[in-house]
């Protein structure tokens, strides 16, 4: 079975190296697990994005992708960038561009850096990449 799900893995682009904190790290993981029944897919992929998260101190996370940072990302298929704040579920608001972290784009832009790029699975099956232009606090 290992060497199947090798042969998967060799399909997909490689992830990109990804940093946090270990407070953000302990605080994401306890939410992606109590919503794990609620929102499977995408609590599963924010268990794996931290699973694969190396922490960083908080002094080394300038131009990383946080909790409350203001990021602006390019969606890769369409071109076109988007400006928003990554936050917790409860103060979601898409008028705002408050952007959940139990979101398939939450959760994918936690702990990149300026410049990066991530590919992941939407809900519909489809591939998606972005690419982190700038990040604020």
């Amino acid at each position: 079975m290992h060497n199947f799900e090798t042969e998967i893995r060799r399909d997909q682009p490689a992830l990109p190296p990804i940093k946090i904190t270990e407070d953000e790290s302990r605080r994401l993981s306890s939410l992606a697990n109590s919503t794990m029944d609620l929102f499977p897919r995408v609590a599963q992929f924010l268990a794996r994005e931290l699973e694969r998260a190396s922490v960083a101190a908080e002094n080394d996370l300038r131009g990383v992708v946080r909790m409350g940072s203001k990021v602006t990302y390019r969606d890769d298929g369409t071109g076109a960038s988007r400006e928003i704040v990554l936050v917790y579920p409860h103060e979601a608001n898409i008028e705002l561009n408050r952007i959940s972290i139990l979101t398939p784009v939450g959760a994918a832009l936690i702990g990149l850096s300026e410049g990066q790029r991530i590919e992941f699975e939407t809900p519909d099956k489809r591939t998606r990449g972005l690419t982190v232009l700038a990040v604020s606090e």
